[in-house]
């Protein structure tokens, strides 16, 4: 069954107020303090806990792990059959349900749709593997997963398995040793920069004269955003001409802006798209995300990854937007006729596959450090790990006086 009594609003200890924070749920169980220690957004040790989880920190030398953090292997993939109603294919899902369905785990700790909002997200525990078809599909906004984890432990299961962003996946891996579990099964997805549920239905607005019909949106590999509506109507929308200068300026909060880790580099195994181009992207990071991902058996189709196009020129462009926006000027608007142009063109000449995530990388770096620079001068040097200033360095982007843990190997003095 779906348990949800534990998790609903009314029987949830409030958040206490915190800066930086995505309510990942920690602040609400029997111990909010470990916040102090459990938390991304305060002082992550990113080589330490990539040792503890997967043997080793990632290391820069070895293929494209500066970017996307440890992994075994890396593929392009999609479920045969597809799940009706998921996201994509339905990999993340179908792998907790194989799970639950041959008694691997207990429960799967994980999103559900609010019963009155399906863009809501509500934490859940799942039982059953019938059970999992209600929990597929995209939702967004804050929820505190792990508020569930010691009614989970408290309910006498031992064996879990846990679906999370990597905000969320960096508390439960800071607190795991004491939850006492027997088996700890962790699938992440990327994030992509989420905000709230309320904030998220202005972006609908924005989109359609009826976003109350929206049934499904996602952003593609291929610089669109899918939408589908509740009369089987499909539309796609280039990047270039999303409304997004239209948002208000938190729109998205101040702790997606600064996140270090898009492709939950502490789960077992990452399932996202970036470098999919059209099917789903695995990252295999340990021999527990081995495990999970031959749980699919042949119903998995897999293929190599490629690398198209060059990252540097929209890079350097999106460099110049977050300058803008860091300084609180407006975004600057392409002009109708380019943006036609450009959203044309970006599908077939820019970055594909695996340059495509890559560059989703870099920028993700540069946002942390220059909003951050703006916004949170004195955290920087506790925020930001290494792999970020690399990641920003080819850019021009380095370290001011003060803003790196070791200001002696950052070359300042």
């Amino acid at each position: 069954m779906i348990e949800r009594n534990a998790l609903s609003p009314p029987a949830l200890a409030p958040a206490p107020p915190r800066t930086l924070c995505t309510d990942c749920g920690i602040s609400r169980t029997n111990d909010p303090k470990r916040c102090g220690t459990a938390c991304q957004f305060i002082k992550p040790d990113y080589p330490a806990m990539e040792a503890l989880v997967h043997g080793r920190a990632r290391d820069p030398a070895r293929g494209d792990e500066l970017y996307f953090g440890p992994f075994i292997r890396m593929v392009r993939a999609r479920l045969k059959p597809p799940l009706a109603g998921a996201q994509w294919t339905g990999i993340t899902s179908r792998i907790a349900e194989r799970l639950l369905e041959m008694g691997a785990v207990d429960a799967v700790l994980t999103m559900a749709p609010d019963p009155v909002d399906r863009w809501r997200p509500v934490p859940v525990l799942v039982t059953s593997a019938a059970d999992m078809a209600g929990v597929r599909g995209m939702r967004m906004g804050y929820a505190p997963l792990l508020a569930l984890l010691e009614p989970a432990r408290a309910a006498g299961y031992r064996r879990i398995a846990v679906i999370g962003i990597p905000c969320q996946v960096y508390a439960l891996r800071r607190i795991e040793a004491e939850l006492g579990f027997d088996r700890l099964y962790v699938i992440g997805t990327p994030c992509s920069d989420n905000t709230t549920t309320a904030h998220f239905h202005e972006f609908l607005a924005l989109l359609s004269d009826a976003p109350e019909t929206i049934t499904y949106l996602e952003f593609r590999a291929d610089y669109h955003v899918e939408i589908r509506f509740a009369d089987g109507r499909r539309r796609a929308i280039p990047f270039l001409q999303l409304p997004l200068a239209d948002l208000r300026p938190d729109f998205f909060p101040m702790t997606c802006k600064t996140c270090v880790d898009y492709t939950n580099v502490l789960a077992d195994v990452t399932v996202g798209y970036m470098a999919g181009q059209g099917d789903q992207w695995l990252i295999v990071r340990n021999q527990r995300g081995e495990e999970l991902v031959n749980l699919l058996g042949e119903e998995l189709v897999t293929a190599p990854l490629e690398s198209h196009g060059k990252r540097a020129g929209p890079v350097k462009g999106f460099i110049v937007n977050t300058e803008l926006a860091a300084g609180g000027l407006p975004l600057r608007r392409m002009p109708k006729p380019l943006r036609r142009i450009f959203g044309w063109l970006m599908p077939r000449i820019g970055p594909r596959g695996l340059e495509f995530a890559r560059a989703r990388l870099e920028m993700k770096a540069v946002e942390t450090v220059l909003h951050l620079r703006r916004a949170h001068p004195r955290r920087m040097k506790a925020m930001i790990p290494d792999h970020v200033w690399a990641l920003v360095a080819p850019y021009g982007i380095t370290p001011q006086p003060g803003e790196r843990a070791d200001d002696q190997a950052a070359g300042t003095p």
